[in-house]
C-alpha cells in the first residue's frame, strides 16, 4: 500500500493567501507522501490550472492519484440525465490534464423529502446505474478508472454501493471505500469495509467520534448520522472508525493501492494530516 493525501484534508490551507494549491503539493512532498488527491477548487478558473498542477507533482516527486467531484445523477441538470453526464465528461477530461488515474463522482443524493414514491434505493438503481455506466465508458477511452464513494447519507450503506456497482457492470468502474463514511449511515465500519472490499479502486481513510444520540447535544463542529448519532471528524486514530482494523481487512483481501488520508476534525489540518500520515504507516506495517 501507497499513502496519499487529499487536498481537501488541507482546509483552509488550500486558501492562495495561505499554502494554495501548489503549497499543500509542497507540503505532502515535504511530508513523505507517495500521492495526493485533487478536489475541485478555483485552481479549475485557470484554463492551465490542471496542467500546472501536474507538472508541479512531476517536479517534487508526487502521484497525482484521483480527482473527487461532485454530481448527481437523479436531480442535477436535465431529466433525462445527459446534461450531467457531459458536465461529468468534461471533467473527466480535466482529470486526464491533471494526470489522475482515478475519478470519483457522486452517484445522488436521493430524490426531494417531498417525493413520497419511488424514492427508495433499488427504485433509482435501473437509472443510476445506465448514467454511471456513460460516464465510466466515456472515461475508459481517456486510461481513467472511475468510482463512486459511499457518502452523502442515501448512497453510503455498503450494500447499496454494491448494488450499484454491479448493477453498472463495467469493469472500468469500483468503489472509492472510506472507512470512516460508514459511520454516517450508523453502519459498522470493519463489517461493511470487509463487503467493499473486493471492489475497491481506491481507499480513504477517515476517523470520527462518535456519541449516542441520547446524549446531550455536543456543541459546534458536531453533525449527526442518518440515525441520529453525533458525529465529529477527527485524526485517523483518535475515534470509533477502527482503521487499523480496515487496513487489515483490505490487506487480507488483496488491495494493494493508494490509501489517503482525509482529515476533517476541528484540529490543526496540517498536524491532523501528519498525526494521520504516521499512524496509518503503522497499521499498514502491523498486517
Amino acid at each position: 500500500m501507497k499513502i496519499s493525501v487529499s487536498t481537501y484534508s488541507y482546509g483552509s490551507y488550500i486558501w492562495d493567501s495561505k499554502l494554495g494549491i501548489h503549497g499543500c503539493i509542497d507540503h505532502a512532498a515535504d511530508e513523505g507522501f507517495d500521492g495526493i488527491e485533487f478536489v475541485e477548487g478555483d485552481w479549475q478558473k485557470d484554463p492551465d490550472g490542471a496542467k500546472k498542477i501536474r507538472e508541479h507533482c512531476e517536479e517534487r516527486g508526487i502521484t497525482p492519484v484521483a480527482f473527487l467531484v461532485g454530481a448527481d445523477l437523479i436531480n442535477w441538470g436535465s431529466d433525462d440525465g445527459k446534461e450531467e453526464i457531459a458536465r461529468l465528461c468534461r471533467l473527466v477530461d480535466t482529470a486526464a490534464e491533471l494526470g489522475v488515474s482515478m475519478v470519483r463522482h457522486d452517484a445522488t443524493g436521493g430524490l426531494p423529502s417531498n417525493v413520497k414514491l419511488g424514492r427508495s434505493f433499488d427504485c433509482l438503481l435501473p437509472k443510476l446505474a445506465e448514467r454511471v455506466r456513460e460516464v465510466t465508458k466515456y472515461a475508459e477511452q481517456k486510461g481513467i478508472r472511475t468510482m463512486s464513494e459511499n457518502h452523502g447519507f442515501f448512497a453510503q450503506d455498503s450494500d447499496r454501493v454494491e448494488k450499484l456497482i454491479n448493477a453498472v457492470n463495467h469493469p472500468n468502474y469500483g468503489a472509492l471505500v472510506d472507512c470512516g463514511n460508514f459511520l454516517c449511515a450508523d453502519e459498522d465500519p470493519n463489517h461493511a469495509v470487509g463487503v467493499m472490499a473486493p471492489y475497491a479502486f481506491h481507499v480513504h481513510a477517515k476517523d470520527f467520534l462518535v456519541k449516542s444520540g441520547m446524549e446531550i447535544e455536543p456543541g459546534d463542529g458536531w453533525f449527526r448520522s442518518r440515525g441520529g448519532k453525533y458525529l465529529r471528524g477527527t485524526v485517523i486514530g483518535h475515534g470509533e472508525a477502527h482503521i487499523a482494523q480496515s487496513i487489515g481487512i483490505l490487506k487480507r483481501n488483496g488491495y494493494d493501492g493508494f490509501v489517503t488520508v482525509e482529515f476533517e476534525g476541528m484540529e490543526d489540518n496540517l498536524a491532523g494530516i501528519s498525526i494521520g500520515r504516521k499512524n496509518l504507516l503503522r497499521y499498514v506495517d502491523m498486517f
